[in-house]
């Protein structure tokens, strides 16, 4: 019997949200899928199958296709669902919509941060049960009739899918009950014009009648009108361009630009018909700050010899008071490009810094480790006295508390703990005229949208905004168009992903029971002088494997989101002075962590998407120096194969054969598996092996093609 790749089903809910790579636990199995069906799933298909009553948004009782709510509908070897018994909503019927099998994996987010987000967000309680219904995964959302409207609206603007068929569940007391016999008698029929009206009860949709929108909109702009409209004065232009740079050519700023690793920069939100011209770069520190020696001695003392890409066209944007995007790879210089404006505007603030009330600049950043590495940036820097703090959760409330309370004028903190500073009142960002959002790609992946925004909410509206970011996802744009003002985005290299190539890029295909002596013979061949990043998916690998390097009298350090905040600075700093060699860690550490003389990336479990890859890799290689990255590729990661090709295929580095091989089975597998989906949507049924709920389907036997 061949050895099959195969997802075993499971209820994900957004409790889940810190259990790693647990949603739909994948699973080996040397068997036919003819024995995965348990009792209360064939009840569910045969007993209750045509139980189909109730109110619901997109309700299709057209032959039932696709309802099947029924007592038995959460229930596991005769367990009842939480929908009985709880009290969740407070005796609201559950909306239930069914959304693709492939779009699961979005609803859900990375780690479970989007699905907490979108219960954030509505104020419900989403659970998806990824057992296939008829090609699709259910979702079920708890609460009152406007969370889970809400909910379902964020969801379909989720998946794209605007036709996402939903359901209230009842139970079987409520149901019109027909035979399995009567239901299989006919196909179901799509080309209904609209859906049935419901049996019973009000309809989903919020009806708001002659609700006067316009009015409605008018009160909300004269409350924000009325609630800014005695802002302190605020000044954002201090830049004065010198005629060098006035005067270039448009050929020589093409030339610098491209010379600039091709510099790119466009207005994102450009309107038609309207002509701007965007900053010239500058090539040389006086250029940007000569009317501030103050700057430039300390840029002196730091030893740079001249600005970096980003830093070229950064600085005549922001010194200008420009909203602006920084797209760029981490260790390019953009915390340098977004700080030094910060501190000039600052200073020039026509009323007084002991006069307000909260902070001029705020800076937001994903975790405690970049935001730490940024307040220690800050601190290399000394500029008329600007005092900064960092505040971040895992450190002590009350000291941090204790120095906002003294007057700051940099705030660098974590989502979490400025929303937790400002709701109890210690922090006051109202003040707030210079914001940046660094690795805002990063913030979004860790569910972070939700605080931020509520943040934003409390920041005048008229501040400068600073967006940096490593990649250009929906999402970043997204906050852009919400929150900057006619921003300008300067993208260093291009915007299709690419890792660094002063990096080798090793792959090694094997088996995951492998792993483990693959890395003990990397340990063993390590110098004198090398240091290596370990990663891993799960917090409960790096443990067990830094208690037995420990037993084995191995020094080596960890770092991954349950340790302690003063364990993982002192992970960090022995790993900077050498003290250790060998850093264990979860994706923590693969963004904003500068370490400038890792040699090695070792890549014990594959990152769950490209984007991670590239900015693990982009660990080592850092400051003009070399190194090498060592992933370990099984066939559980096989569905990132093409894309992991590509990148190596624009560093130009060597791929196994078995990579290609792999990727083409994986494409060979998802086309077969689309054509049999389309075949079940078409015509209900044929669950067999791989269909789910449809009418007439048999048991099925036929075997999955080996990997």
């Amino acid at each position: 019997m061949a050895d099959e790749w195969e997802d075993s089903p499971g209820v994900v809910s957004g409790d889940c949200h810190n259990q790693g790579r647990s949603f739909g636990a994948r699973e080996w199995k040397n068997s036919t899928r003819g024995g995965r069906r348990d009792d209360g799933y064939n009840n569910r298909r045969q007993n209750d199958y045509n139980n189909r009553g109730g109110k619901g948004y997109n309700n299709r009782e057209e032959n039932g296709y696709n309802n099947r709510r029924d007592d038995g509908y959460n229930r596991r070897d005769g367990q009842n669902s939480r929908r009985e018994n709880g009290s969740y909503n407070s005796g609201q019927d559950d909306l239930v919509i069914y959304v693709p099998q492939q779009m699961v994996g979005k609803v859900i987010g990375r780690g479970g941060s989007k699905i907490k987000e979108l219960q954030d967000e509505s104020g419900a309680r989403i659970s998806i049960d990824k057992s296939s219904h008829g090609g699709d995964a259910s979702v079920n959302i708890k609460g009152d009739k406007e969370s889970q409207e809400r909910a379902k609206a964020l969801i379909e603007e989720l998946t794209g899918d605007q036709q996402s068929q939903s359901s209230s569940s009842y139970s079987s007391s409520r149901h019109t009950t027909k035979t399995s016999n009567e239901a299989s008698s006919r196909a179901p029929d799509h080309s209904s014009s609209a859906p049935a009206a419901p049996a019973t009860g009000e309809p989903d949709i919020l009806d708001f009648g002659d609700f006067d929108w316009t009015k409605a909109n008018e009160e909300h702009t004269k409350f924000q009108e009325e609630r800014w409209k005695n802002l302190k004065p605020m000044k954002k232009d201090f830049y004065v361009e010198l005629p060098e740079v006035r005067d270039l050519t448009d050929e020589t700023i093409d030339q610098i630009r491209a010379s600039k690793n091709n510099i790119e920069c466009r207005r994102v939100f450009e309107k038609e018909g309207e002509v701007f011209k965007v900053p010239n770069p500058i090539t040389a520190f006086h250029q940007a700050f000569h009317n501030y020696p103050e700057i430039l001695d300390e840029i002196k003392k730091a030893g740079f010899a001249e600005p970096s890409p980003i830093q070229c066209q950064a600085w005549p944007i922001l010194l200008s008071g420009r909203d602006m995007i920084g797209i760029a790879q981490t260790g390019t210089g953009k915390t340098l490009a977004f700080l030094l404006p910060a501190m000039i505007h600052i200073d020039g603030q026509p009323v007084a810094r002991d006069q307000k009330a909260g902070p001029n600049v705020l800076i937001m950043a994903p975790t405690r480790e970049l935001a730490q590495q940024i307040a220690k940036e800050v601190s290399k820097y000394e500029y008329r006295n600007i005092k900064a703090v960092c505040v971040y959760g895992g450190g002590s409330r009350q000291e941090q508390m204790a120095k906002v309370d003294k007057g700051v004028d940099i705030v660098i903190a974590t989502p979490g703990r400025l929303n937790d500073l400002v709701n109890c009142g210690s922090l006051n960002v109202t003040d707030v005229t210079y914001l940046v959002l660094d690795e805002a790609d990063r913030m979004l992946d860790m569910g972070f949208e939700p605080q931020i925004r509520k943040t934003l909410l409390d920041v005048r509206p008229d501040r400068q905004t600073v967006m940096t970011s490593a990649t250009w996802p929906q999402g970043v744009r997204r906050l852009a168009q919400s929150y900057m003002c006619d921003p300008i985005q300067v993208c260093v290299g291009s915007l299709d992903l690419a890792a660094t190539h002063t990096v080798k890029q090793t792959i090694i295909i094997c088996r995951d029971e492998e792993k483990t002596d693959i890395l003990r013979e990397f340990f063993d061949t390590m110098k004198k002088d090398d240091k290596v990043i370990v990663f891993f998916m799960r917090k409960t690998r790096v443990d067990d494997l830094s208690s037995e390097l420990a037993l084995a009298g191995v020094q080596c350090q960890s770092i991954h989101g349950g340790r302690d905040q003063l364990d993982r600075e002192q992970a960090l700093e022995d790993i900077k002075t050498g003290d250790v060699k060998i850093l264990l860690a979860t994706d923590v550490a693969s963004r904003g962590i500068d370490i400038e003389d890792i040699t090695y990336v070792f890549n014990y479990d594959f990152p769950r998407d490209i984007e991670e890859y590239v900015h693990r890799v982009g660990r080592t290689g850092r400051a003009g120096r070399t190194g090498e990255s060592i992933s370990l590729i099984s066939r559980g990661d096989w569905a990132l194969a093409k894309e992991l090709i590509a990148i190596l295929e624009e560093a130009s580095q060597e791929i196994p054969d078995e990579l290609y091989s792999m990727a083409e089975r994986y494409q060979v597998w998802k086309k077969k598996k689309e054509e049999e989906r389309d075949d079940v949507r078409s015509y209900g049924g044929g669950s067999g092996r791989y269909g789910g709920g449809g009418r007439g389907g048999g048991r099925g036997g036929g075997r999955r093609d080996k990997w």
